[in-house]
């Protein structure tokens, strides 16, 4: 592409509950400052941006489908706004995946697709946030933990 090129630099969550949502993320790990949280009469509505660990990493917004009504006309008649979208959250071992879906799932989120060792060779599971957005747990890959044929899709 000539011109200009985009870099990826952030992942924006529309919520059907801010503060629903707000709780499954600082649950998960995520650090959210009340400072950062935007609120009205009528609740939250914006948290963001949160920042990456490292300069390079992608920040987190979260907005209310109210809020984003206004800055996306898209969203203008449309309830069921989540997306086909899985936000990926990396985990430093592969017995955290288990330990964080079994707190999650204990607190009762959802799971989408239980603790299991993929064929690509992490831990990965998946769970379901308050607004119906998937949410990845991964470990690092291991090549001693790939399967030797990939599945046929």
């Amino acid at each position: 592409m000539a011109g200009p090129q985009p870099v990826f630099n952030q992942i924006n969550i529309v919520c059907s509950d801010v503060d629903a949502s707000l709780v499954f993320y600082r649950r998960l790990g995520v650090t959210i400052p009340e400072g950062r949280v935007w609120r009205t009469a009528t609740g939250a509505h914006h948290v963001g941006p949160i920042p990456g660990d490292a300069a390079d990493t992608p920040s987190i917004d979260l907005d209310s489908a109210t809020f984003a009504r206004l800055w996306n006309i898209g969203w203008k008649d449309r309830d069921g706004i989540a997306g086909r979208v899985v936000v990926g959250f990396g985990v430093a071992a592969r017995e955290d995946v288990d330990c964080i879906h079994a707190d999650m799932t204990g607190a009762g989120y959802r799971s989408l697709q239980a603790p299991y060792d993929a064929f690509f060779g992490a831990r990965y599971a998946v769970l379901e946030d308050p607004g119906g957005l998937a949410v990845g747990l991964m470990s690092p890959i291991s090549d001693e933990h790939r399967s030797p044929e990939t599945p046929q899709v």
